[in-house]
């Protein structure tokens, strides 16, 4: 018994100086230059800070929307109740939902591999930016 905790100690202490001596992952993430990423693991971090920027978009366009759509809810009759905000909701909610489910779907063609977050942050960018523009769309037409 005394064996198996000396190699229990031996290897939680290398593990300790190797975790110690490794760079640490906001180091690298600095470094990678998304207009010409070398590794996967470069593509990956691009992707997902594009998924990111996009996502950002979409939330600043929910709130726009969003607001059209309660301003046009008061605007009608006194028994209306807020239905187009509240439906507004409930498609976003749903949209989430197929967008999340449709893009693990798509990379799970790579399940396990080094590429499938690429794939899934890829597509989810895609989606999310088409959402964008129905929204947009959505407000619009809603304003008008």
């Amino acid at each position: 018994m005394a064996k198996s905790m000396t190699w229990g100690a031996i290897l939680m202490l290398c593990g300790c100086v190797l975790l110690k001596d490794g760079p640490a992952f906001s180091e690298d993430v600095a470094d990678v230059d998304c207009k010409n990423p070398v590794t996967q693991a470069d593509m990956n971090q691009c992707a997902g800070d594009s998924f990111r920027k996009a996502d950002a978009e979409l939330n600043a366009q929910w709130s726009k929307t969003r607001a059209v759509l309660l301003s046009w809810d008061k605007a009608t009759p006194p028994d209306n109740d807020n239905g187009a905000a509240k439906r507004l909701l409930q498609s976003q909610r749903a949209w989430l939902s197929y967008r999340d489910a449709s893009c693990e779907l798509e990379a799970y063609t790579a399940h396990g591999g080094s590429m499938e977050p690429l794939l899934n942050m890829s597509c989810l960018k895609e989606l999310t930016e088409k959402r964008v523009e129905e929204l947009k769309s959505l407000a619009e037409f809603y304003a008008n």
